[in-house]
C-alpha cells in the first residue's frame, strides 16, 4: 500500500543547556492534489502530467479551467485498487483510437 505523508523535519531549539525540538503545527490533509503536485510524486515533468491528465491516465476532474486530483482516487490509482475503474472514475472501457 502506498500513502504518501509530506516530512516536515523538526528543527532543533536550544533553550539553555538543553535542545528542544520546536513547535511543529501539523498540516490539514488536503481533499485534491494539484496536477504539479502530482507530477512531483511521480516524478515527471508537469507538462507530461497535464498531458496524462488530459489523456485520462491520471484520475482527475475538472473544476472550472483547473484540474484537480482527488487524493482518495489518485492514491487507489497508485495501489491498483481501482476495482477496474478507468482513471476518470467511469466504468466505460475507453476506446482504442
Amino acid at each position: 500500500m502506498s500513502i504518501v505523508v509530506p516530512f516536515v523535519p523538526r528543527q532543533a531549539v536550544a533553550r539553555g543547556s538543553e535542545v528542544v525540538a520546536a513547535d511543529y503545527t501539523p498540516r490539514p490533509v488536503r481533499a485534491v492534489y494539484t496536477v504539479k503536485e502530482v507530477a512531483a510524486m511521480l516524478s515527471l515533468s508537469v507538462s507530461s502530467a497535464y498531458a496524462l491528465v488530459r489523456a485520462g491516465q491520471i484520475p482527475a476532474e475538472r473544476l472550472g479551467r483547473r484540474w484537480v486530483v482527488p487524493r482518495t482516487r489518485f492514491h487507489a490509482w497508485l495501489d491498483g485498487a481501482s476495482g477496474g475503474l478507468a482513471a476518470t472514475g467511469t466504468d466505460a472501457q475507453r476506446g482504442s483510437w
